[in-house]
C-alpha cells in the first residue's frame, strides 16, 4: 500500500504539562524535537493551558477575570501559541525548517480549502520543513462556530469540526494519507479499566478493515472520562481513529514519555491499531 506521508502525530494538552508543578514538561518538547524530521506532520495543542501558565507567572499567579470565557481562552491561546512554537523551534534539529498552521472547521469542509491544505502539507515534507498544526483558538468563537457547523450539516452528510485536535490530527491523516497515525496522551494507551495500567489492551487486531473497525466498537464502552474540561476523552479518541483505518493507517495512542520511534516500534507500552 502506497502513503503520501510517513507519520501524523498529535500530542495533548496535558501530556505537555508537569501536572504537580503545573509548568510546561520541556522533557516532552525535547523528546519531541529529536525525533521529528521531514515526513512528519505534528499536531499540537497546549496553547491554551501554556498561555495561562505563562500569564500567571507574569502576573502574581493571577488568571485574567472579568471577561467572558470565551475571551478569556483566546487570549490565553494567542498567548501560549507563541510559546508553544518557540519550544517546538528551539528542539527540532536547526537544520530541519518548521512552519506554523493554524486550521479550523472550514479548511476541512470546503473541496478548494481541503486540496489547498494537503498541498500545503505535502509541499512542506518536499521543503525539508515539519509542520506544527493546532486550531485557531485565538480566533474561534464557539457560538459562531456551532452556528456555521449547523449550516454546513443542512448541506452535506459528513461535516468535520476540529473541536478536537485528535479529529484534527485523523482529518490531517485521511487528507495526506499517511502511514502511521501516532497520538501521544498522559496515559499509557487503552485501558480496560482507566484506574489500572495493567489492563492495558496492546494490540487491537482484525483480518481486515471491517472487523478491526467492529473491535474498536466493542472497545469504546471501556472508555470512560477525559483528562481536562473541554476534552472528548478515549471514546472520542476511538471513534476518529476510524476514517484513517479504512484508508490503511496504522495507529498508536501512547503516553508522551517515551519517543515517537519506540512507540511505532512496539519498544514500550502501547495500544496498537492495525489490520494483520
Amino acid at each position: 500500500m502506497n502513503f503520501d506521508c510517513e507519520l501524523v502525530g498529535k500530542v495533548g494538552s496535558m501530556a505537555l504539562i508537569r501536572k504537580g508543578e503545573y509548568d510546561i514538561d520541556y522533557n516532552v518538547f525535547s523528546r519531541l524535537g529529536k525525533e521529528l524530521y521531514p515526513g512528519c506532520i505534528w499536531v499540537s495543542s497546549g496553547a491554551v493551558e501554556i498561555g495561562r501558565i505563562d500569564y500567571m507567572k507574569r502576573n502574581n499567579l493571577n488568571e485574567i477575570e472579568n471577561y467572558d470565557i470565551e475571551e478569556v481562552k483566546s487570549n490565553y491561546a494567542s498567548q501560549g501559541q507563541a510559546i508553544l512554537m518557540e519550544n517546538y523551534r528551539k528542539f527540532i534539529n536547526p537544520n530541519f525548517s518548521v512552519r506554523q498552521l493554524l486550521v479550523e472547521h472550514h479548511h476541512f469542509n470546503d473541496v478548494e480549502k481541503r486540496e489547498f491544505i494537503r498541498k500545503l502539507l505535502l509541499n512542506s515534507i518536499k521543503q525539508n520543513a515539519i509542520p506544527i498544526v493546532n486550531y485557531n483558538d485565538s480566533v474561534s468563537n464557539e457560538e459562531i462556530r456551532k452556528m456555521e457547523l449547523y449550516n454546513l450539516r443542512l448541506n452535506q452528510d459528513k461535516v468535520v469540526e476540529c473541536i478536537d485536535n485528535d479529529e484534527t490530527a485523523s482529518a490531517i491523516s485521511v487528507l495526506v494519507k499517511s502511514k502511521y497515525l501516532l497520538i501521544l496522551t498522559s496515559e499509557i494507551g487503552l485501558l480496560k479499566d482507566p484506574r489500572d495500567t495493567k489492563t492495558l489492551i496492546r494490540e487491537v487486531e482484525g483480518k481486515d478493515t471491517y472487523e478491526l473497525i467492529d473491535h474498536i466498537s466493542e472497545l469504546q464502552q471501556y472508555c470512560i472520562g477525559a483528562s481536562r474540561e473541554g476534552a472528548n476523552g478515549m471514546k472520542a479518541k476511538l471513534e476518529y481513529l476510524i476514517e484513517p483505518i479504512k484508508q490503511g493507517t496504522t495507529v498508536i495512542i501512547g503516553h508522551s514519555k517515551y519517543g515517537i520511534s519506540d512507540l511505532i516500534k512496539g519498544n514500550v507500552e502501547r495500544t496498537i491499531f492495525r489490520v494483520r
